[in-house]
């Protein structure tokens, strides 16, 4: 049989290849080698090294993805120009920490605390967010790195740190609280596990409604009887701290009493179920409601007729903007965010109710955003008036912008029968 030509490597064509395009093709099988060899947790500590110094911006987050790569290696890609190489040693640096020690030389576990050092003071908040969501919950981390993380400007960075670290005492979430610069930052003091009586009197002295509200609905916070009394003395006037109190299931008679006799009816009702109240008690407040809705004065009803004065008074003034639906947020003044919605949004205020009572966030995203308001509006109702879980918020992307495009926020609207 006459023998086969052996097959080219090289792509067919007519004609020589010229100089050029020899070294491009030499030069694309080069980088398709780095890339593949930067993912191998085997290809060698010397090989990953090299390909850290000397590799493409694509071979270089492979390898800072590489468990495989040494913590000298990981020290030199914590200085490195992309930003993407450093976020991904971010994301993998945690992973390494447990697994040092004991027979790991000390010099490699000094390395990688150094290059947990660097990343802590990164320039970009991005890279101290993702270090920090890696870090949160490790008891191994230098409390140094831990504290700086946890007093942190950026709230993305800081809060995962306070609401999580086991290495916070008391003590630091006390100074915490006293220092915070952002209300996010208290709330996630009050929903840690535990939360103890002191750092619980020293939320409840911040005044910061969203905080006391996350501390109140924190089934492991230890509230002191005479905090709890502030806290109902507080409730009578805020409406937003009325549920987050029938919710505690460490209430005292003396305390159900004096919530029950401010609160509306299905917040009583909600008393009453928790706590297995007797027909007698039973009988008596509703007795006390009836009497208070008779003469005018129910609170539910109350509340809702001056949170449309406020939006009425801004609209007619002028004022119904961004600036009012921000401050009314932040207060978690619920009715107010609902009814301003409803009016910038050209939506029936039941509808704007039954978005915000959803529990979701891509809905209330895409109302506020058919209301021509921002997304940092957006991030705050889901904070402070929807009380959403870390795990339930949706950020803006890049910082600023929507997370969702226009086609999906109108289809989030639509599920609530409103056409954009």
């Amino acid at each position: 049989m006459p023998s086969r030509a052996p097959k080219s490597k090289l792509p067919v064509r007519q004609g020589a290849l010229s100089r050029e395009e020899i070294l491009a093709l030499l030069e694309a099988r080069a980088q398709a080698a780095q890339d593949e060899l930067a993912g191998q947790t085997d290809a060698g500590e010397d090989v990953l090294h090299y390909l850290a110094q000397n590799g493409a911006v694509a071979t270089r987050r492979a390898v800072a993805a590489n468990p495989g790569a040494a913590p000298r290696t990981n020290r030199h890609l914590a200085d490195d120009v992309d930003e993407e190489v450093r976020v991904e040693l971010a994301r993998k640096i945690a992973r390494l920490m447990p697994d040092l020690g004991g027979d790991e030389a000390q010099h490699l576990e000094a390395l990688t605390i150094e290059t947990i050092e660097r990343l802590a003071r990164d320039q970009l908040p991005r890279v101290r967010a993702v270090l920090a969501e890696s870090i949160k919950a490790l008891d191994c981390i230098p409390k140094y790195i831990v504290l700086t993380l946890a007093r942190d400007a950026e709230t993305l960075v800081a809060a995962p740190i306070v609401e999580y670290s086991p290495l916070l005492s008391d003590t630091d979430l006390i100074e915490i609280i006293a220092t915070a610069k952002a209300e996010e930052i208290i709330a996630a003091v009050a929903r840690r596990k535990p939360v103890n009586g002191d750092v619980a009197d020293a939320i409840v002295a911040s005044l910061d409604i969203p905080a006391i509200s996350a501390l109140l609905t924190n089934p492991d916070a230890m509230v002191r009887e005479q905090t709890m009394d502030s806290i109902i003395t507080h409730a009578e006037k805020l409406e937003a701290l009325q549920q987050p109190l029938t919710m505690r299931s460490d209430l005292s008679k003396r305390a159900i009493w004096r919530i029950a006799s401010f609160v509306g009816a299905s917040l009583i009702d909600q008393l009453m179920r928790r706590y297995g109240l007797d027909e007698e008690i039973k009988h008596h407040l509703n007795k006390e409601l009836r009497a208070r809705l008779q003469e005018g004065e129910g609170p539910e009803a109350t509340a809702l007729d001056s949170s449309r004065q406020q939006v009425e008074a801004a609209m007619a003034a002028g004022e119904l903007d961004e600036s009012f639906v921000d401050a009314a947020a932040n207060a978690s003044q619920r009715d107010v965010v609902i009814l301003a919605l409803a009016a910038l949004a050209k939506v029936p205020e039941a509808i704007a109710r039954k978005i915000i009572q959803s529990g979701s966030a891509k809905p209330v995203i895409a109302l506020v955003w058919h209301a021509g308001l921002s997304m940092r509006v957006a991030f705050k109702i889901q904070s402070f008036v929807m009380k959403l879980t870390t795990g339930e918020l949706l950020p803006a992307r890049a910082g600023v912008h929507f997370p969702l495009t226009e086609d999906e926020m109108r289809w989030h609207l639509g599920y609530f029968d409103v056409v954009v």
